[in-house]
């Protein structure tokens, strides 16, 4: 493969983290706008914790996860009472205090004569595990896409679980699931950790990544990208967001002739997808028809 191609698949890859958590909260019958401050977490934890404190790779990503899950569960407990719109604009808020507190953030410590660490508006450069350990861009793009398939089995095993059911059903009537005796409040803060902890994920290695992160890359678009993702592929099964990563960032960008109205025409198809297809193009009446299809096949 060349540098480009690996270059832009473990893009894909990267970005399907976000899109995923952001499904798994639409699922849940919530919009976040405020995924990417999670990512951004994950990344800056991550990185403080390889390149500063010189801890191994494997501690270091399960560190950025953990952290990025604990604030999900924070802001969730706050602002689990409000609903809809208001939900949304309140992890939207919350992610753009992220990225201005991350302008002010300046840790450094020497190491081998330069200084390493989150240098506010400068960014936080010098994340150099993959030169460290001569890791290649190949063999880490084989190490991204081996937690994404990890993070999507198990994904997809959940949906078949009994959780997985009460999810959707309080994704579709929370008033009804809750008539079932279900704690409805509990099993959403259950589902925006997770989406935390997959957002973090991501984010830890986007930073081991590009060796190199700034808080301008974690920017509402970012976000609103991963949002887009799952209601593009669609939300009856967890291969409906990598279907719209798939879409824009495999699809679109690889097309060099329209590379410089890439956003105009990702912003047209989300636009039509929505009218024609609420719930995407694997929605749950679509993943149902397939799955009675295999069945007889």
């Amino acid at each position: 493969m060349s540098e480009y191609a690996i270059s832009i698949a473990s893009n894909m890859g990267i970005i399907a983290f976000v899109a995923l958590s952001a499904y798994v909260i639409l699922v849940a019958g919530e919009i976040s706008f405020g995924q990417q401050a999670y990512f951004g977490i994950g990344a800056y934890v991550s990185g403080v914790a390889s390149a500063m404190w010189g801890w191994p790779f494997v501690p270091a990503l399960a560190l950025g996860s953990l952290v990025a899950a604990v604030a999900a569960l924070a802001v969730g407990a706050l602002t689990l009472r409000l609903r809809g719109l208001y939900f949304a604009i309140a992890t939207l808020c919350f992610a753009e205090m992220i990225r201005l507190g991350l302008n002010s953030v300046h840790v450094q410590v020497e190491i081998d004569g330069e200084l390493v660490g989150p240098d506010g508006a400068e960014g936080f450069g010098d994340i150099r595990w993959i030169f460290e350990n001569n890791i290649t861009p190949l063999e880490f793009m084989f190490i991204i896409y081996g937690l994404l398939g990890a993070v999507l089995v198990l994904m997809l095993l959940v949906e078949r679980s009994y959780l997985g059911a009460i999810l959707r059903m309080i994704g579709q009537d929370p008033l009804l699931a809750r008539s079932q005796g279900i704690d409805v409040r509990f099993c959403k803060l259950l589902a925006i950790m997770f989406a935390g902890m997959v957002a973090g994920l991501g984010g830890c290695l986007y930073a081991h990544f590009a060796t190199y992160v700034e808080p301008n890359v974690f920017n509402v678009m970012l976000g609103v990208h991963g949002l887009a993702y799952g209601l593009i592929g669609g939300l009856g099964t967890a291969l409906g967001p990598i279907i719209g990563v798939v879409l824009d960032i495999g699809f679109l960008e690889g097309i060099r002739a329209i590379q410089g109205y890439r956003m105009i025409v990702f912003g047209g198809l989300v636009a039509v997808l929505l009218i024609v297809m609420p719930r995407g193009i694997l929605d749950e009446v679509r993943v149902h028809r397939i799955k009675r299809w295999l069945k007889r096949s």
